[in-house]
């Protein structure tokens, strides 16, 4: 029977002791496992609302850079654009003034074309007067000369 008591007696202990850890030691545990389960459970949703964040941040930039690429498209074409008028600007700018140039240098060379006629008019007629002057032998007056010298120019 000694052995049948002793059995009771640790049967008796062993109860003891799992009434003792289900009063004071299984609380504290469950809670800390209850605790840590929220813990997790928290951080997944955490994370997963920040992979839910990032997907929307990430289409959001996508689109910001298909936005950014079609502006920058507007602009270059604006550019292109631009460019092309002030060349076509500065084609038309720079016909006008080669045709100015052509115009003030054909008028330049008309007036030297005059002035040189003029003066081989008058080279041409005092020649001919002094033709015949030696013709006549006898010189004419001045006021005659130049009466004379007028109405060649005018009939030239």
């Amino acid at each position: 029977m000694n052995l049948n008591a002793t059995i009771l007696g640790q049967a008796i202990a062993f109860i003891l002791f799992v009434l003792f850890c289900m009063k004071y030691i299984w609380p504290p545990l469950m809670d800390a496992i209850e605790k840590r389960q929220k813990e997790i459970a928290n951080a997944f949703a955490s994370a997963e609302r920040a992979r839910k964040n990032l997907d929307i941040a990430q289409a959001e930039a996508t689109d910001h850079l298909k936005q950014a690429k079609v502006k920058a498209q507007i602009i270059i074409e604006q550019a292109n654009k631009r460019k092309i008028q002030i060349i076509n600007e500065a084609k038309a700018e720079a016909e006008a003034e080669h045709n100015k140039i052509l115009a003030q240098t054909q008028a330049e060379i008309d007036t030297a074309c005059k002035r040189a006629r003029e003066e081989l008019r008058k080279q041409i007629t005092l020649l001919a007067l002094a033709g015949a002057e030696k013709i006549i032998e006898r010189s004419v007056d001045e006021a005659t000369n130049r009466d004379i010298i007028d109405k060649i120019i005018a009939e030239l």
